[in-house]
């Protein structure tokens, strides 16, 4: 904020911002799931588990490293890729459920 900037200014350039942030957080997150999709239908194809318990704990390790990295609480990435990684199986599920259906008829 400068001299000249009203606080109610400076609120909505920093509400505008964060607009801007949560936009490209919904964007990334889609293309993430696009991806996952794709996983998912992979190891449908191939009889592969939904979850993958090794890779899911190198990936948290990961993001807690980058969230330090990045002075964020390595916790709360923690909880937000758990979340993630909870609705990515949940998807493989169910895409292996459909393949199975898929396959039986």
């Amino acid at each position: 904020m400068t001299d000249q900037t009203s606080p109610a200014d400076a609120l909505q350039d920093l509400r505008r911002s964060i607009d801007n942030i949560d936009a490209a957080l919904v964007a990334i997150l889609a293309e993430r799931f696009r991806c996952t999709k794709a996983v998912g239908a992979l190891k449908a194809r191939y009889g592969m588990p939904p979850a993958d318990p090794e890779r899911e704990s190198r990936q948290i390790a990961r993001l807690r490293t980058l969230a330090e990295e990045a002075h964020l609480d390595p916790d709360f990435a923690e909880k937000f890729l758990n979340f993630i990684i909870h609705e990515v199986i949940r998807h493989h599920e169910a895409i292996a459920r459909q393949s199975s259906d898929s396959a039986n008829t």
